[in-house]
């Protein structure tokens, strides 16, 4: 069977390689590089595919643009309620992506070069090591499009910033400025924005200057109950994002969002 090159396998992923480092880049910059149905597949796949490359140590994530990702792209999130047989590769893939971050052994680094929303707060999240630039903010707002945050989010936050704390954000969809997410925990630095790429290639390549194999299992043991945690969460998430796929709040937070408008609730 051929295979092609990692570089040249995805349509809306950018790999390039510089020596052992590895990035992954999130190339739909005229949408904020948020999700549609390629690249939430192609994100289903890509971590796989850098887990068994045998030229790379140390991955990092970062998106084109001025965003790292804003999360769910709104006409796909349409098209989802009109097939809601859709989401079930949805559902698939979002399992797919949280467990290949997770079990990957290289260490992957975050480099949010702009604001990282929704799914894209759940991507940055699940890296090992995040920086962000300090003009970017993270949240999850799956609850201002009448949606459940059942990607990841409720495993994760948690972990990082507090039972009460993380309701709060997931609750409210509330966005955070970097400054005041690194003073909480929920990520690592925060860097001015034309230093951004030059703290994040010092950081990979002290790593990739280590000691790989003792670094990787190192990662490895520091995830099993990240890992536990996130097996228990997500199913029942995607399940309930799924039934929040159905409800008439959803359908009215997604036509508010392209008629470009305030949405009306009304909790059905």
């Amino acid at each position: 069977m051929k295979t092609y090159p990692l570089e040249s396998r995805y349509e809306t992923l950018k790999i390039t390689r510089d020596g052992r480092k590895l990035t992954i880049t999130m190339n739909r910059p005229d949408s904020l590089n948020a999700a549609d149905a390629l690249l939430h597949e192609e994100l289903a796949h890509v971590f796989y595919d850098v887990a068994v490359d045998p030229d790379s140590d140390v991955i990092i994530l970062t998106g084109a643009g001025r965003a790292f990702s804003a999360g769910g792209d709104i006409p796909w999130m349409r098209d989802a309620i009109a097939r809601p047989a859709m989401f079930e590769q949805t559902a698939r893939e979002a399992k797919r992506i949280a467990f290949s971050m997770l079990e990957l052994e290289k260490p992957l680094i975050a480099k949010v070069n702009g604001h990282a929303t929704g799914l894209g707060a759940t991507l940055a999240l699940l890296c090992d090591v995040i920086f962000a630039s300090s003009r970017a903010k993270i949240g999850d707002p799956h609850v201002s499009v009448g949606f459940v945050a059942g990607d990841g989010g409720p495993a994760l936050w948690p972990q990082l910033i507090g039972y009460a704390r993380a309701k709060e954000y997931l609750m409210t969809g509330d966005l955070i400025p970097a400054v005041e997410a690194e003073r909480m925990g929920l990520i690592n630095h925060v860097v001015e924005p034309e230093e951004l790429d030059a703290r994040v290639d010092a950081f990979a390549d002290r790593l990739a200057g280590g000691a790989t194999k003792a670094i990787r299992w190192t990662k490895v043991l520091a995830n099993l109950e990240l890992r536990r945690i996130i097996g228990a969460v997500m199913d029942p998430g995607v399940a309930y994002e799924a039934l929040s796929n159905a409800t008439e709040d959803h359908r009215e937070a997604v036509e508010a969002f392209l008629e470009k408008r305030k949405p009306v609730f009304t909790g059905r």
